[in-house]
């Protein structure tokens, strides 16, 4: 494109990611493409998500955008300058890594806390986690620790590289920590949820102590009946889903949903509700619920046995569920993904806008427990006449590969071991991603900065084990993306076992 200042790389089908001159310009082109959307010029991307040298647009197509950016003029007034309020954040500096950081920096513990409290920061991007704020201005490197601990609390204020940055909650974390906050940096219940959004510039405040925060209260548990399901049997991992959390990715936050969308789609129209209303979805061994009233059900997904009050009924149709009868969803005979949908659709609260639990960040209705009580929405709509056929499911999964955007950190030999691999899938997948076990995938260039991640998105991390991110993956990452798995293919995906073997196509090969 005419403009040498940005490259923009396309990432699957619907999205593409600029690539910068400068990490300073990241904000700039946040501005451009923010003015051609309110000109009308281009649709508004459904996520905006800045990375270190990067700015990923999600939603969009990528024809549009390579025309609209290639006329963009003037790149050097792309650099916003840094104005407006100051936040401070007060920190104790008792960090069990503070000697460490003194000694790398070649000064002491005492230099280390003047150096970072003369600092004004940036909030370049966030990532990791709802809130994590990737704080940039700091004039020195500290590595990563050699082995990451299990987990750093909350508040906990870290270096890594030439970044800063602050824990929200109780994270695993390889950074350095050199001291702890009592900020809350991400508060679903605030407006804003997260204190420190990209743009925002940030202090430090050295202090001897700080207040421990007071704990939040207990919500008051629901009273078992009435229009509800009371949880006799959680299953292993029995999550509530719905259409997901979309437009906060450049905050940290997850989409979430569910994983099978085709069979959570199917679940609710059989019983009347929208396709995105919310349900559960059961990982492996099912879930046993008490309908406190008479409720209408439907199972889909996942092959398992179905029992109402002791009695077999039958998955992919709408069933009765009277009143303190248990709706017993056995363990998965197929697959492993079972999605429960009920009349009028689960009415817990929603957080940030959805309903959606959240496995990365804990965003949403817990994971469900014995004795929990869910309460349920009214019946909008009978449940209609559906004719559908199920998709075979069972056997090896093919994944139609869109390269890109770093397929060149590959070259042609990383691409063609990816494509004649051989791939099983791993015991260790969850809802975040799909890890391969396999032939290593060889890359020629070292790490990449961290930069937005897609649905679909295939990362490459050091050991050359394809990982395929799922819904609740990490907004940013900073293992380079080898190509985008079509999203029709996902559902077959997330139903697939361990031991699958799974293999991936040219999108448009012809392949199937």
């Amino acid at each position: 494109m005419p403009n040498s200042h940005v490259l923009l790389r396309v990432v699957g089908t619907s999205a593409v990611l600029l690539e910068v001159g400068a990490p300073e310009e990241v904000a700039g082109w946040s501005a451009v493409v923010a003015a051609l959307v309110s000109r009308g010029v281009v649709p508004e991307p459904v996520e905006v998500v800045p990375g270190a040298r990067t700015l990923l647009l999600d939603g969009v197509d990528p024809a549009a955008w390579r025309r609209e950016l290639a006329l963009v003029e003037s790149p050097a007034l792309l650099v916003v300058p840094a104005d407006g309020e100051v936040i401070e954040l007060s920190v104790v500096y008792d960090g069990s890594d503070l000697a460490e950081v003194a000694r790398v920096w070649g000064t002491t513990e005492q230099g280390v806390i003047n150096r970072h409290t003369a600092t004004t920061f940036t909030v370049a991007f966030c990532g990791f986690a709802p809130g994590f704020a990737y704080l940039t201005g700091l004039s020195g490197v500290v590595p990563r620790r050699s082995t990451p601990r299990a987990s750093l609390p909350a508040g906990s204020v870290a270096l890594a590289g030439p970044y800063c940055g602050v824990y929200p909650r109780a994270s695993p974390g390889g950074w350095q920590l050199i001291g702890r906050t009592d900020a809350e940096l991400f508060d679903p219940d605030r407006d804003p949820a997260a204190l420190l959004p990209p743009g925002t510039r940030v202090r430090f405040v050295a202090r001897p102590d700080l207040t421990p925060r007071a704990a939040a209260p207990r919500a008051r548990p629901l009273t078992a009946g009435g229009r509800a399901f009371t949880v006799v049997r959680p299953g292993a991992l029995t999550t509530v889903q719905d259409g997901g959390r979309i437009g906060l990715a450049s905050l940290g936050v997850p989409r979430g949903g569910p994983l099978d969308v085709g069979a959570a789609a199917l679940a609710n129209r059989l019983v009347g509700n929208d396709g995105l209303a919310a349900l559960l979805e059961t990982t492996m061994d099912g879930v046993a619920l008490r309908a406190g009233t008479a409720l209408t059900v439907a199972v889909t997904g996942a092959m398992a046995d179905l029992q109402v009050g002791g009695r077999a009924v039958s998955p992919g149709v709408a069933v009765d569920v009277p009143a303190g009868a248990v709706l017993d969803v056995g363990p998965a005979v197929t697959c492993v993904r079972s999605y429960v949908a009920v009349a009028g659709g689960l009415a817990v609260a929603r957080v940030l806008g959805s309903r959606c639990r959240d496995t990365l960040s804990g965003l949403g209705t817990p994971v469900l427990a014995v004795g929990d009580v869910l309460p349920v929405g009214p019946v909008v709509a009978a449940p209609p006449p559906v004719w559908f056929s199920l998709p075979a499911l069972g056997g090896p999964v093919c994944l139609r590969l869109t390269p890109g955007p770093r397929t060149d950190w590959f070259g042609a030999a990383g691409l063609a071991a990816l494509l004649s691999g051989a791939y099983e899938l791993s015991p260790s997948s969850n809802r975040i991603g799909a890890r391969l076990t396999g032939p290593a995938v060889p890359r020629r260039r070292g790490e990449l900065d961290s930069e937005g991640m897609v649905l679909g998105a295939v990362q490459v991390p050091p050991d050359g084990s394809p990982v395929v991110l799922f819904n609740d993956h990490p907004t940013t990452g900073g293992y380079p993306v080898i190509g985008v798995v079509a999203r029709a293919d996902l559902d077959r995906l997330a139903q697939a076992r361990p031991g699958t073997p799974v293999r991936f196509v040219l999108n448009g090969s012809g392949s199937s």
